[in-house]
This record gives structure tokens, C-alpha cells and sequence, in this order.
């Protein structure tokens, strides 16, 4: 008899994303799981069938070489195939540790891994926030509340996924331990209960609020405190303000998860930052660079600087203002400005200036261009040589 298409038996499009997949595969488990139907002869074989499928396609590798090739892709041990593979990852698993990367699927997945009732703790998910600041705020540090959908427990279920007046009943296969044993010649094998998929219990009536999860997500409002010279890419973490453990098989010891805010600093139209020190470009007229003179540059904390520039200053030249950088993370030092000028060439003359310049330029000499004078000098000899 062929075997019926796994996107079928899940109830989903071939294009369905993780998410969907997984919520699918938890409702028809809920509704044809075997203790539901105790005078259906083939609710199991059903049941075993869900859970193959839903084994395959939550495992991209798998999911990509069934899409290519449908079943044939895990006969003669393609891909290590079907329940074959997952045998051999639980005794993988029980020689050296939970080290192997069997099949996956089931409840376990949904429900934090394998182990049931024997698990010491469960952790709720860790959670990531994108935040994005600008310069002077990673300059000065911030206090900035965010919103962040966290989940928390079903207030409709009180966090065990069941209808109110129903309750979670335990697996008549694994006797509520979530794992079973199997003796094949001189190995006795231990894995995770097909039936409850290693929870140990199930939730035979899933609460309609949440979908028999025992989670919803709130919207949670949340302060976070920017430090004073954070750098881009820059990772916060806050503890314990992740998503709650789920309450189902919960010990005492069940711990939330954290939240990732990753900081991300925005362009500045002035400044250009290499670690604790900035940057910037200062256009300066010609005569003042000719001259020399004095020009004010703005500063990251909001100030002014007056820098002198010295007569027959050149575009590129550098100048260092000690201290007017970026605040140093976890520390009351600053780094450095570098201010580079650009001597800026007049774009439009009146007829004076133009006489002006015209007057300059007959009584200068070599002396007031020594570059200019210097680089034809070579391009002379240059040509001179190639005669």
C-alpha cells in the first residue's frame, strides 16, 4: 500500500513554515491520538503516521531530501529514514549521552525536548529585540522602555493547555514517565514514549484560548537602560525576562527565559566613529587656510570647539581634539575627535574677486605653491627624459 503524502497527513500547504507545521501537528495529535479512540483498531497506526510525518518535515535536512525525492528518499536508508534512524539516535543517546542528532518530531519538540517527567528543569525560550539608537544617545546612554509580545501562562488554563473542568490526564503507555524500555538481545533501549511524546500526560480537551499551549503571548512593556559608549552590534541582556516555562510538567525549578536587545547605532551626517574615537570633515575657505584663522566644530555632547588653523594649510591635514570623542563603556574617560580639513576653492567670483585672484596669481611665485611647483618640476624631467 503506498504511503499517503506527508503534507497531506499534517494538513498543509508543501510551502508551510515551521510554525504552522508544528501548530497543525498538535491539533491532529490532540484529536487522533490513540487514548481517544480506545475501540478504533487503527487510531495508532494513524497516530504513528502523524508523527512520522511531522518527524520528516520539522527536520529541514529531511524535508528538503523528501521534497526532492518523496518517499523513495528514505528507503534503503536514505537519510538514515523513519523510525529506523530515530532507534539508532536513542541508543546513540543512551551510550554517549544525548549527544545524538536522531530524528526529530513529536511532543518533544514542542514541549522542550525529550525526558518527561525525569527532567530537572524547563526553561522558557530565550527572546531577541532589535533596537536602534543614534550616536548621541550611545554616547550619553539611555533609559528607553520597549514593548516586547512575551509569553506567560494562559489565564484561561491557568498554563496546563486544558478546557476549564477538563484536566491532563496521564499516558497509559509510559505509565505518566514518559520514556519506555525495550530489550533488543544484549541492549536495553530507552526512548521517549511515542504515545505522550515524553511529556508523560496529555491534554485530551485543549483549552480554546490558547490552543491546548497553556501560553499566550502579552504585550509587555519594559525598561531598558542604554550604557554610555555601547558600539553597534552591541548585545544587553536581561535576565529572566524571556518567555515563562511551560507549566505542564512543571517541577518548582522551572526558570523564564532571557531577552537579547541588540543595539544597532544609527549614521550620523557629521561624525564617523572607529571605536572611542570620531571623526569629521571640516570644509575650510581658501583664504582662511591661506591665512590662517579660527573655525568653531560642533562636538558629539552637544558643544562647541574652536580650532585654530594655521596659515598654508593644506586639505587632509589633521587636527586632534583630545578628549572630544565617545564615552568609554564602563568608564568616565573619552576618546578622541579628528577633525580633517578640506580647503574649499570659491565656486563663483564677482569681477573683483576675479581681478583679485588674477592680480595673485601673476606675482606669486614657485614660493606660495612649493607642491605644485615640486610635482611639475618632475613631470619635466619626466618628459625630458622620454626625448
Amino acid at each position: 500500500m503506498a504511503k499517503r503524502d506527508y503534507y497531506e497527513i499534517l494538513g498543509v500547504d508543501k510551502g508551510a513554515d515551521e510554525k504552522t507545521m508544528k501548530s497543525a501537528f498538535r491539533k491532529k495529535a490532540m484529536d487522533c491520538h490513540p487514548d481517544r479512540h480506545p475501540d478504533d483498531a487503527g487510531a495508532e497506526a494513524r497516530f504513528k503516521e502523524l508523527n512520522e510525518a511531522y518527524g520528516i518535515l520539522s527536520d529541514s535536512q529531511k524535508r528538503a531530501a523528501y521534497d526532492r525525492g518523496g518517499h523513495s528518499a528514505f528507503e534503503q536508508g536514505g537519510m538514515g529514514g523513519g523510525a529506523g534512524f530515530q532507534d539508532f539516535g536513542d541508543i546513540f543517546s543512551q551510550i554517549f549521552g544525548g549527544a545524538a542528532g536522531g530524528g526529530g518530531g513529536g511532543f518533544a519538540d514542542m514541549f522542550g525536548g525529550g525526558g518527561g517527567r525525569g527532567q530537572q528543569v524547563q526553561r522558557g525560550s530565550d527572546l531577541r529585540y532589535e533596537m536602534e539608537i543614534s550616536l548621541e544617545e550611545a554616547f550619553a546612554g539611555k533609559d528607553i522602555d520597549i514593548k516586547v509580545p512575551i509569553a506567560e501562562d494562559c489565564d484561561r488554563c491557568e498554563g496546563i493547555g486544558a478546557e476549564p473542568g477538563a484536566s491532563v490526564e496521564t499516558c497509559g503507555t509510559c505509565g505518566g514517565a514518559g520514556r519506555v524500555r525495550t530489550q533488543q538481545g544484549f541492549f536495553t533501549m530507552e526512548r521517549a514514549c511515542s504515545t505522550c511524546g515524553g511529556q508523560g500526560e496529555y491534554v485530551s480537551n485543549p483549552c480554546k484560548q490558547c490552543d491546548g499551549q497553556g501560553q499566550t503571548r502579552v504585550q509587555t512593556e519594559l525598561d531598558v537602560s542604554i550604557p554610555a559608549g555601547v558600539e553597534d552590534g552591541t548585545r544587553i541582556r536581561l535576565s529572566g525576562q524571556g518567555d515563562a516555562a511551560p507549566r505542564r510538567g512543571s517541577t518548582g525549578n522551572d526558570q523564564r527565559g532571557d531577552l537579547y536587545v541588540f543595539v544597532s547605532v544609527k549614521p550620523h551626517d557629521l561624525f564617523e566613529r572607529e571605536g572611542p574615537n570620531l571623526f569629521c570633515h571640516a570644509p575650510v575657505p581658501m583664504t582662511v587656510a591661506a591665512l590662517g584663522g579660527d573655525i568653531e566644530i560642533p562636538t558629539i555632547d552637544g558643544g562647541r570647539s574652536k580650532i585654530k588653523i594655521a596659515d598654508g594649510s593644506q586639505t587632509g591635514k589633521r587636527l586632534r581634539l583630545r578628549g572630544k570623542g565617545m564615552s568609554v563603556l564602563r568608564s568616565s574617560q573619552r576618546g578622541d575627535m579628528y577633525v580633517e580639513l578640506g580647503v574649499e576653492t570659491p565656486s563663483k567670483l564677482n569681477k573683483r574677486q576675479r581681478e583679485i585672484l588674477e592680480e595673485f596669481a601673476e606675482i606669486s611665485g614657485d614660493e606660495s605653491s612649493p607642491e605644485s611647483a615640486n610635482f611639475f618640476s618632475k613631470a619635466k624631467r619626466f618628459w625630458d627624459d622620454l626625448v
